[in-house]
């Protein structure tokens, strides 16, 4: 009967239209009134230890640091030294959208901030040199989906907690899946610059001297994901300590070098910081309770004992595990299937000989898809609303790229060396 209440009563919730954090919290606190052999006090103890961790903290740092950064500028400079890079190549705005993704997920951790903040100057500027609308929205959503992989990550610090992980090891791993994942976009979109050149038109080559001055602009940008990366693995401070040290390197960098960051600018900030920070938060919170009741009920030992039945070869396993978080990802916000299917699906990785690191890593890289793809797909709707499209538009130009994206997915889960290379030089 509890199983019955906690997974119908979240998918009917979410019909309802009923928030994902809210439906969450609102079918876990269903079960435990069904359970009826625990108490009360239990709701309330499940949403307290949830979020009642110190790794935790660095979430809304991190947020911060990424609003800092976006409001003094930093995004008009790297896309500048992007388009220096990659420009003069065939479909060079499209290039220059996936390298400046690459560049600001490094310093964001947040794919929503990244499309909303390279989409609003790159997607106009795309259109207007005669770009399809529905494919210049849809590689500013596949490619940001890069700053949810490579270091520093939201979504890798929650799987961190969740699985009792390094974050610091974490942050490693992912660096070279999202570096993949940058390239592969850019490789699919050179192919379709092949086949269809009058769509994808070239910039203009610069010179040694207009490179030189876009990253003399971008370098302090450039620089902060050292600083970040740098102290964490040098021991220096903790993945919370560094977030820290992010916001002040941001006040540094867009108030007194850049200049761009005024007084008038916090209050926004700051409420763009306490709303997204509360909504994870949430989150993180009521799947706490939700994931308590799954393991209470046993419901990961089921489900292992369901897929090694199907198969104990740990190639199919994977494969399952793969399209189990594929379609999740369909119609889950991924920080809510993050925490509710991590502790379901990690059990059943770990007895097949993975590393939970490399298990986290490919998890993130599968969700990320999630972000991309309808009818939940958030970084979709993002950019819809900046290139003026519908989101039937935009998910058929994406169709594409999201295969680009599977094929990193697919050497992800059965190349490990690719996650776990950086962090054994750790080690």
């Amino acid at each position: 009967m509890i199983i019955p209440v906690l997974i119908g009563g979240f998918a009917l919730f979410l019909i309802l239209g009923v928030p994902v954090a809210i439906a969450i919290g609102l079918a876990s606190i269903a079960a435990v009134f069904v359970m009826g052999d625990q108490s009360l006090f239990v709701i309330a103890q499940r949403f307290g230890n949830g979020v009642n961790s110190f790794p935790l903290l660095a979430i809304p740092f991190f947020v911060l640091a990424g609003s800092l950064m976006n409001t003094g500028g930093i995004a008009r400079r790297l896309i500048d030294f992007a388009s220096c890079l990659v420009g003069f190549i065939r479909g060079g705005l499209a290039m220059v959208n996936i390298v400046a993704s690459k560049f600001f997920g490094g310093i964001s951790g947040s794919s929503v901030a990244d499309s909303v903040a390279i989409g609003s100057a790159l997607i106009p500027a795309m259109k207007t040199r005669g770009y399809d609308g529905g494919f210049a929205a849809a590689v500013t959503a596949a490619s940001s989906t890069i700053g949810i992989i490579i270091p520093p990550s939201i979504p890798i610090i929650i799987y961190g907690v969740m699985a009792g992980e390094s974050i610091g090891q974490l942050f490693l791993a992912g660096a070279i899946p999202g570096v993949l994942v940058g390239f592969s976009l850019m490789g699919m979109t050179y192919l379709m610059a092949l086949k269809y050149p009058e769509q994808f038109p070239k910039e203009k080559l610069p010179s040694l001297k207009e490179v030189w001055k876009a990253f003399k602009s971008a370098f302090l940008a450039l620089f902060m994901p050292v600083i970040v990366l740098g102290g964490i693995i040098g021991g220096v401070f903790t993945a919370t300590e560094a977030a820290v040290v992010a916001v002040a390197y941001s006040l540094i960098v867009g108030g007194l070098v850049y200049k761009e960051i005024k007084f008038k600018h916090f209050k926004s900030i700051l409420m763009e910081t306490i709303t997204g920070s509360a909504s994870v938060m949430l989150l993180v919170a009521t799947a706490s309770l939700f994931g308590w009741i799954v393991a209470y009920e046993q419901i990961p030992l089921m489900i292992g004992d369901w897929i090694q039945s199907v198969s104990t070869n740990p190639l199919i396993i994977l494969i399952i595990i793969n399209i189990v978080l594929l379609l999740t990802g369909l119609f889950l916000d991924l920080t809510a299937a993050l925490i509710i299917l991590t502790p379901v699906l990690l059990p059943i990785a770990l007895s097949v000989g993975m590393d939970p690191t490399h298990f986290g890593i490919m998890m993130i890289v599968n969700l990320a898809i999630g972000l991309v793809t309808p009818p939940v797909g958030i970084c979709l709707f993002a950019v819809c609303n900046i290139a003026k499209i519908t989101i039937g538009r935009v998910s058929k130009a994406v169709l594409p790229l999201l295969a680009a994206m599977i094929f990193v997915l697919l050497l992800v889960t059965y190349v490990p060396q690719i996650s776990m290379y950086l962090p054994s030089l750790m080690e």
